[in-house]
């Protein structure tokens, strides 16, 4: 019998954006101090695995690559999740990352991969090591690259965010219709809920 996944999309969906004011935009957390989880993710994951899913990180990394941060970096963000988790008796079943760029600073992540989304490549990954139906699987993200892994895929997407015109716009460019549109992972997962 083939398993059932949330896959979530982590800065801004796990964790809070930070914004760089050296570079002028919001972006992902660069040291473990910046990184915060966001309200209720932890209640999200609690009820996703009670409902019977696993719950899976899929996200583009490129800080590395861009050389903002070393991996012993990325590493103790990512630890630091861990532990904000574990103490609220929960835990991430796994984590897929893309930690390439095609425009990288440090060559040894230069590339076209099949893993950056929105190609589907973490999100098949996954399936096959967690042998997971993605028919019967949502993706959760706050990105348009997100819904259009998801479509790729073949699973069930919902955008985390506002809806404006122009981001109505890509989404009608790209033939992309999330399932849901939510307010947070809590509001992703209680709609998955009450949708079973």
């Amino acid at each position: 019998m083939l398993n059932k996944a949330v896959f979530v999309d982590r800065d801004g969906v796990i964790n809070e954006m930070i914004y760089v004011k050296e570079h002028g935009y919001v972006d992902t957390p660069s040291n473990p101090v910046q990184f915060k989880i966001i309200k209720g993710v932890a209640r999200s994951i609690k009820i996703a695995k009670k409902l019977g899913y696993k719950v899976i990180i899929i996200s583009n990394q490129p800080g590395m690559a861009k050389g903002y941060y070393a991996k012993k970096t990325f590493d103790l963000i990512t630890k630091k999740m861990h532990v904000i988790l574990e103490k609220s008796n929960t835990k991430i079943d796994d984590e897929f990352y893309c930690f390439h760029h095609p425009n990288a600073k440090l060559k040894k992540y230069r590339k076209k991969c099949s893993c950056r989304k929105p190609r589907a490549g973490l999100l098949k990954r996954a399936s096959e090591e967690h042998r997971i139906d993605l028919k019967n699987s949502y993706f959760v993200g706050d990105g348009i690259v997100d819904m259009e892994a998801a479509k790729r895929a073949g699973c069930k997407g919902i955008f985390i965010g506002n809806v404006n015109s122009s981001i109505t716009e890509l989404f009608n460019k790209k033939k992309i219709h999330p399932h849901y549109i939510a307010r947070d992972l809590l509001d992703a997962v209680n709609f998955i809920k009450n949708n079973i």
